[in-house]
């Protein structure tokens, strides 16, 4: 096969992280992109509200992109499409309650864009210029979640989305082996998998193991039942909607996305809670304790989410009773554990009992464990391998996994973000190396900020700053009133008391005895005495005037 004949896969996020996935697909100058998610800030990320994955190398291609394809309706896949549908007007593929998911967000977020949607179905295939995409069912967190059969002149290749192995998930609509089986006998040529649980040994539970926990947790609690998650795992909902109807409690939803989502799977269908279950969550505040239930956001423990206000005390919607039981009905996103554990004890101090999963079987893992991720190699064959969708050690676990299988080391490819790989004849190759960086999303703000703007947000948080005005006589260079100096973040307005004056007793000998050229002298030997008597580096600004 000619080199022309070359079927580009360009990594544009989720390869070396959780979250923001996205993959384009390149052949003969034609384009389709698989996702478009968010990923949320880690700590360290001041004042950032997400990062969206950072396509510049399609920006400069707007013309060949051909569409977006959608493999399911979870945050990491679909949070990033308000942006992306701006700078590409192309039709976005997606199964019916994936769609409903995402024309949702778009109303919430007042997006005007116009966007071309093409309904799909697991076990339809869409012909998209030169590209030929099946789309099969797996089981997932969410219903109508599908993973993609793609062929190419370049070859076959399987691109296995989040997914697991449940024989009995709660909407009974389980893995489409037979199609994964059809796909070896035509020939894989690379297989793209979930790595999200590669280090995790034997077989993920089942999402009916979830079933009783919930039913232990809602009878024995004394009083009301808030049970936290993200407002797309819609599995989750009609299990806590069940456990609520057995335990005689109403259940209402709190929060924009959680009740829009609800509303949209229970209006397709993909939702069966009957109307005398659900209330507002006015009249739940009004009722006996005991015959409650809430259902929230906030399972990450985020500043901004119900369960983060609930506990700071600043929710305006409710606020915690005494004896409220709080489940987390999730697993903590990597980077999350900090802010998840200091948001449990705020719950604790203001009285309410928490029930995550190491309580309670409350939560199971979406995401393929090791011995699902083997089946899957040894159902498909494939030629080659990729792993996807999780940080560097979680892919090169899962390729070694594979190479256990007898999969060739050479066949095998670890790549991550913006490190473009290339299917052409029967080799898998490393191409072009593409921007693969996060775009940090601030309000309106996309991208305005860099990790130069983030070091110094860090450098504020830890040190400090001191500002430092200073008024000089223009004819004779005196300085015409004592500096005046402000601090933030630094020290103790007691310490400040004592370092102040120090510091002025220094710009003054430094203007009226030793000169200075700038004021980069004057930050120099400020920052210099600082550390000396603080071993801290605070950030120093200079305003110098002349009258």
């Amino acid at each position: 096969m000619s080199k022309k004949n070359k079927l580009k896969i360009i990594p544009l996020g989720g390869l070396g992280e959780v979250g923001k996935n996205m993959m384009a697909y390149e052949f003969a100058g034609e384009i389709i992109v698989v996702d478009a998610g968010i990923m949320f800030p880690k700590n360290d990320m001041l004042g950032v509200d997400y990062i969206i994955p950072d396509y510049e190398y399609l920006k400069k291609r707007a013309g060949q992109v051909r569409a977006l394809v959608i493999t399911h309706g979870h945050e990491d896949h679909i949070g990033a499409i308000q942006h992306f549908i701006e700078d590409f007007p192309v039709p976005i593929y997606a199964t019916p309650l994936t769609r409903g998911l995402i024309e949702g967000k778009l109303l919430r977020n007042g997006s005007k864009a116009k966007v071309q949607f093409k309904t799909v179905q697991a076990g339809e295939k869409s012909k998209i210029g030169v590209f030929s995409v099946e789309y099969f069912h797996v089981s997932h967190s969410i219903p109508d979640a599908v993973g993609l059969g793609i062929t190419t002149p370049a070859g076959l290749v399987v691109h296995m989305s989040d997914f697991k192995f449940d024989h009995t998930p709660v909407d009974g609509w389980t893995t489409d082996f037979a199609k994964l089986a059809e796909f070896a006998t035509r020939g894989v040529d690379l297989l793209l998998s979930d790595s999200t649980n590669a280090e995790r040994p034997g077989w993920t539970p089942s999402e009916s193991v979830i079933g009783p926990g919930f039913d232990k947790v809602f009878a024995e609690a004394q009083g009301r039942v808030i049970v936290a998650t993200f407002a797309s795992l819609i599995s989750r909902v009609q299990q806590v909607a069940d456990a609520a109807a057995k335990s005689g409690r109403k259940l209402a939803f709190a929060g924009t996305s959680m009740v829009d989502n609800v509303k949209v799977a229970r209006r397709m269908g993909y939702l069966e809670i009957p109307d005398e279950l659900i209330v507002p969550i006015d009249q739940a505040q009004k009722m006996q304790s005991h015959k409650v239930a809430i259902m929230c956001t906030g399972s990450q423990g985020e500043p901004s989410s119900i369960v983060g206000r609930l506990s700071t005390g600043t929710n305006r919607q409710f606020d915690l009773k005494e004896g409220d039981t709080i489940v987390l009905s999730s697993h903590p996103i990597p980077g999350n554990e900090e802010t998840i554990s200091k948001t449990i004890n705020r719950l604790l101090r203001r009285g309410a009992k928490v029930v995550d999963d190491s309580v309670a079987p409350i939560h199971v893992s979406g995401h393929a464990a090791q011995e699902e991720q083997k089946l899957l190699i040894n159902i498909v064959k494939p030629k080659h391998f990729l792993p996807i969708h999780g940080e560097l050690r979680m892919l090169m676990r899962h390729a070694e996994l594979a190479q256990e299988l007898g999969i060739p080391k050479e066949n095998t490819v670890v790549v991550e973000n913006g490190q473009v790989v290339e299917l052409v004849g029967n080799k898998v190759l490393l191409g072009e190396r593409i921007p693969g960086d996060y775009v940090f999303v601030t309000g309106e703000s996309i991208g305005d900020i860099d990790h130069g703007v983030m070091k110094e947000r860090s450098q504020l948080a830890r040190n400090g700053i001191m500002l430092i005005d200073i008024s000089l006589d223009k004819l004779t260079g005196r300085l015409l009133q004592e500096p005046e100096i402000i601090t933030r973040g630094f020290v103790s307005p007691e310490d400040a008391e004592t370092l102040i004056p120090d510091v002025q007793e220094l710009v003054n000998n430094l203007i009226h005895e030793n000169g200075f050229d700038d004021e980069k002298d004057i930050i120099n030997a400020v920052k210099s005495y600082l550390h000396q008597q603080t071993k801290r580096r605070p950030m120093i600004f200079v305003t110098l005037s002349k009258a």
